[in-house]
């Protein structure tokens, strides 16, 4: 093995561990609550400006995270895309939607940080935008998009915009919930996480579908 092998190898360790001390403290604490220096020291670094070195800003460090996971999800994503063909079943777009970050967590040794990681994310205006620019990078997704909204068509487009709104609330908070409550040991409503997109699908079908109110 070569010493420039050996060198590659240290750094990409490294840049594994900022990523994982990172994405544990930014999804306990909030990024704005932590600093590079705190994430260096987590992940074992002398070296206080380690996280810099690696990663550059502390915006590049998230979307380094994001892309870390984007992988895994993606390729979940267009499994479930190739299943459902060319389904004008809201449930079954409401799956391809729902069901790739439950089923990665769950392929995960726990504890996970990841979806508590997203939650704290979409809390702040610019890291949103990463999140959002990157989700919506994938082809799939786009696709599934596409899909939900052609088995909607008679949802006037504010509706449509709201209930967008809270699925992406649903989507994103319930997976953070339950994480939780498993790094706390604390009950949870379903029993894996396979069932627990069950459930999240099942509310989302229901809050698609919702009767509108008759408007004056």
């Amino acid at each position: 093995m070569t010493g420039r092998t050996v060198r590659a190898e240290q750094v990409s360790a490294t840049r594994e561990l900022i990523l994982a001390a990172a994405e544990r403290l930014f999804a306990e604490r909030g990024v704005n609550a932590v600093s590079n220096r705190q994430v260096s020291e987590a992940a074992g670094q002398g070296n206080n400006t380690a996280v810099g070195y690696h990663f550059g800003t502390k915006a590049d460090l998230v979307r380094a995270i994001v892309r870390k996971h984007a992988g895994p999800i993606e390729r979940i994503r267009a499994r479930l895309l190739a299943e459902v063909g060319d389904s004008t079943d809201v449930r079954d777009w409401v799956d391809c939607l729902v069901r790739p970050v439950p089923e990665h967590l769950g392929t995960l040794d726990g504890p996970t940080w990841y979806a508590r990681f997203c939650a704290q994310i979409m809390t702040d205006p610019v890291l949103h935008e990463i999140l959002v620019e990157e989700s919506l990078a994938s082809p799939s997704l786009r696709r599934i998009i596409d899909g939900l909204t052609s088995c909607l068509p008679d949802l006037p487009p504010e509706i449509r915009a709201e209930r967008s709104e809270m699925v992406r609330h649903l989507i994103v908070q319930m997976p953070a919930e339950r994480e939780r409550a498993l790094a706390e040991n604390r009950p949870t409503p379903r029993p894996n996480w396979d069932d627990a997109a069950t459930g999240l699908a099942d509310a989302i079908v229901g809050l698609w579908l919702a009767p509108l109110a008759s408007r004056s």
